[in-house]
């Protein structure tokens, strides 16, 4: 039996389809469901049971699990209420390795490629995390995660923490304004014939030239059923990118591309409290994965928001399909 948490989330419910293409049903589901559509994304999935998240370790005290995928997190970038976030994605977290631990189960979870907040001290898993600086509490919650394991003694027999870049892809609605950049503009031209970016307050930044390591929500699943398949990764913070930095300008492009529309692009001004918090650039270093044979091509933004595109098109039903 696996743990997906966050299962009816984002990546969550990729992950969940990505199982059962491969004939995996015997799934436990934990999640917070609230008055979002986010109940869509696991409607037309097979699964062994849902979990109210609140309910999670009195439901699995009997279970047998193989594996613990623990994608639920407060994902708000612009949620203040530190409390809250610690106690959602740093407290229960280490709940869930601490449980691992004493069962001897397989423990992958969702990092954030948020820590390196400005990229000023690079983005490689290697780096000192003591000098990390987070831009938001969301960052800051990833991070104590990420320092917590990093001093543990007492670990899951195999673990792997994934530090997401920029995600976009099926399944992301009920995210709101946290969804992607992608989906925002497909929703923009289908409204106002164009698609509104935020201005460059660099001047070695052209409007529309702040870049991003954009990867496809599709890839992400794979990478996560790479290491639950195996038995001999080294455990570990991974980078999960595309390895390529891409600007704001290219991925609208390719929205506009897709939606067979005339490219039309308004840059607006930069809200002010976002200003000292914004990532310019950010680029994975996806070396540690490729070196325990991760060896597939990640998808491009090109190729990735067409087949997105095509399915919002065809979208009403929340599946994933």
């Amino acid at each position: 039996m696996i743990l997906i948490t966050g299962g009816s989330g984002f990546i969550g419910s990729n992950i969940v389809q990505a199982l059962n293409r491969e004939g995996i049903y015997d799934i436990l589901v934990a999640d917070q469901l609230d008055t979002t559509d986010k109940w869509k994304n696991i409607a037309d999935k097979n699964i062994a049971d849902y979990i109210d998240k609140d309910n999670l370790f009195k439901e699995i005290a009997n279970q047998n699990l193989e594996a613990v995928i623990h994608m639920g997190a407060c994902t708000d970038t612009m949620e203040y209420d530190a409390k809250q976030m610690i106690a959602d994605n740093y407290e229960f977290s280490k709940k869930l390795w601490k449980y691992c631990v004493e069962k001897r189960i397989k423990f992958i979870y969702a990092s954030s490629a948020s820590i390196y907040g400005d990229g000023s001290s690079g983005f490689t898993e290697n780096a000192n995390l003591d000098n990390m600086m987070p831009l938001n509490p969301y960052a800051y919650s990833k991070l104590l995660f990420d320092r917590w394991t990093a001093k543990q003694k007492k670990t899951p027999p195999y673990w792997a923490g994934l530090r997401f870049f920029n995600v976009y892809g099926p399944g992301e609605s009920h995210k709101a304004s946290m969804a992607s950049m992608a989906f925002h503009a497909y929703h923009q031209i289908q409204q106002d014939g164009k698609v509104r970016l935020f201005k460059s307050n660099r001047i070695n930044c052209q409007h529309g030239g702040q870049q991003r390591d954009f990867i496809y929500v599709k890839d992400i699943a794979d990478i996560v059923l790479f290491l639950y398949h195996s038995s001999s990764f080294l455990s570990g913070i991974y980078n999960v990118g595309s390895g390529h930095a891409r600007t704001f300008n290219e991925l609208i492009s390719a929205v506009f591309d897709a939606c067979q529309t005339p490219i039309q692009i308004e840059y607006i001004d930069m809200p002010a409290e976002l200003e000292r918090k914004y990532q310019y650039y950010t680029k994975s270093d996806m070396t540690k994965l490729r070196k325990i044979g991760y060896l597939r091509n990640f998808t491009d933004i090109e190729q990735g928001v067409s087949e997105y595109v095509r399915y919002l098109d065809r979208q009403g039903n929340g599946s994933l399909k």
